[in-house]
């Protein structure tokens, strides 16, 4: 692992990135040698392959920080802000060092938490637990947190630090936990407080906004989320459970989901499937199995809220196990949404033939009239088909309701590129919004990274001004996807790329916030790879 100097300059550390991507571009074996050994998307390949995998800025900047030891760019960069800190107000850094353990909804803010940066902080500060009791709950300095009890027993449970946590929920939501040599502190240190008498249901109010036009909402979060729906760590949640915590809390199961290695203890210890969002949140996800168990612990039809739920699988575009599941369950076939479409149509909307045919088969009618037919055929990306009907009815798609046009947005959120490219070269209206959160397709595809089917809508007229149900256009979803990354392979450089080609101006820098830039006036943040395309960074290397 390469050392980092005692005074690291990030702004070093960009260029010796663009000098790699430039040696890598030239075909240098040097470069190359340096990301078959810290990326691993290209270990163990032979040089032409890592040459055909096109590599970029940021998967430079990647291998930069793998080199040095952190997971990524972000945390290399966090690290390296936070720790300069020491020298120009060293009283900002204890607060600081608790931004990068805790994540954004903790600490204020959007962003994850980086343990390892805070880790590496840690090594280069080591007094920090003993001088701050919010730091000793977050990094388990079990005897500190002692001696605060002793000096003042009433501490337990008191909300207090700068991000106004109780000690066990700081212990709980530290992203500490997910480092294997400060597990066991943790736990321990959980162990005294619950021992001294905390209570593992006293909760803390947090504000939320998903960006700065929407209002905030408030929500309560306790010990128990952070063990079962963040840091996903069974033992402590046993722990938690045995000592009295309520599996009702009214986050720890909806939250489980999202790695469901606690739901099980949940459901055991008495969390109510029945009024929570949680059988819809499992849908999110492709995992039959705990589908299957909590189902097995909603109270019948009650709990399928009236058919929504089958019509939010086949939304999700779940399996045909998935719909079965739910059938057996008690969800009713025949259910139709609000708009009166039965659950089958619906189904042949998504171009989810089998789910129909299984929903038929039980009693949900298929009654298909030309929109339907034609919708369902581009859905399942049946061009032929699809001509065919146009040929009998010119008039689509221009005559398919909103509703039914919706399903272009909706289709793009899924990810299903093949049918959008395939309506758009129909004819389809562009810039329909539709989707969770009245989107465009070029706003879904770019939140998704999809560099390919962004340039293809922006190609078809699509344009970076189109807004959403947030209040915000294309160019604020390529800030927040770009920073949080909701899709695991997303090319929001490709994407920002495409935007700028197809008439969305590039970035200056924002001379009184260095975190953001100004685009067409307007003050954005974006990832670290993104603000340099925008600002021109990359389009220098490519031409060097």
């Amino acid at each position: 692992m390469a050392s980092l100097p005692d005074r690291p300059d990030i702004d070093q550390l960009k260029r010796q990135a663009k000098e790699l991507l430039a040696a890598y571009r030239r075909g240098a074996p040097h470069a190359v040698e340096r990301f078959r050994n810290a990326l691993p998307a290209a270990a163990g390949s032979p040089h032409d392959a890592i040459i055909a995998l096109g590599l970029r800025l940021h998967d430079a900047q990647s291998c930069i920080a793998r080199e040095h030891g952190f997971a990524s760019w972000s945390d290399l960069k966090a690290f390296i802000e936070t720790s300069r800190m020491r020298e120009s107000d060293p009283a900002a850094l204890p607060p600081a060092f608790l931004r990068l353990a805790y994540s954004g909804d903790i600490a204020g803010g959007s962003g994850r938490a980086r343990p390892q940066a805070a880790v590496r902080l840690l090594a280069e500060n080591p007094h920090l637990p003993q001088q701050d009791p919010w730091i000793a709950c977050a990094t388990g300095d079990t005897e500190t947190v002692r001696r605060h009890i002793e000096a003042d027993a009433a501490w337990v449970d008191r909300p207090g630090g700068p991000l106004e946590l109780t000690p066990l929920i700081a212990v709980t939501q530290s992203s500490f936990l997910s480092i294997p040599e400060y597990r066991d502190r943790l736990h321990r240190t959980a162990d005294l407080l619950l021992e001294a008498g905390a209570d593992p249901n006293r909760t803390v109010t947090k504000h939320w906004a998903v960006s700065a036009e929407a209002p905030q909402e408030q929500w309560r979060v306790s010990a128990l989320h952070g063990v079962a729906g963040v840091n996903f760590d069974p033992d402590l949640t046993r722990r938690l459970l045995a000592a009295g915590a309520d599996p009702n809390d009214g986050e720890s199961l909806y939250h489980s989901l999202d790695n469901p290695i606690c739901t099980p203890l949940l459901l055991e210890a008495g969390a109510v499937v029945g009024g929570t969002n949680a059988l819809f949140r499992c849908l999110d996800f492709d995992d039959i199995g705990t589908f299957r168990l909590l189902l097995s612990h909603a109270d019948g039809a009650e709990d399928l809220q009236g058919g929504r739920l089958l019509l939010w699988a086949i939304r999700r575009r779940r399996s045909t196990a998935h719909i079965e599941a739910l059938l057996e369950a008690g969800a009713d076939p025949a259910t139709r949404t609000k708009d009166g479409v039965s659950a089958s149509v619906q189904a042949l909307r998504y171009g989810l033939p089998e789910i129909a045919a299984i929903l038929e088969r039980e009693g949900s009618t298929t009654a298909l009239e030309d929109e339907d037919l034609f919708v369902a055929a581009c859905a399942r990306n049946d061009a032929d088909a699809a001509r065919r009907i146009r040929e009998r009815r010119p008039d689509l798609p221009a005559a398919l309701g909103e509703t039914r046009l919706r399903m272009l947005p909706e289709l793009a959120a899924a990810g299903c590129a093949g049918p959008v490219i395939l309506m758009t070269d129909l004819g389809w209206p562009i810039d329909i919004r539709g989707g969770d959160w009245a989107a465009s397709a070029l706003n879904q595809a770019v939140f998704r990274g999809d560099a390919a089917l962004a340039r293809h809508l922006l190609m078809r007229g699509a344009s970076w001004t189109e807004e959403h149900g947030y209040g915000d256009n294309v160019r604020g979803t390529l800030g927040w996807a770009s920073i949080n990354r909701p899709v695991e392979d997303g090319d929001w450089v490709g994407c920002a790329q495409a935007l700028v080609e197809h008439g969305m101006p590039s970035a200056e820098r924002d001379p009184d916030h260095p975190e953001c830039v100004l685009v067409d006036g307007e003050r954005c943040r974006f990832s670290e790879e993104v603000s340099a395309f925008l600002l021109g960074h990359e389009r220098e290397i490519s031409v060097s």
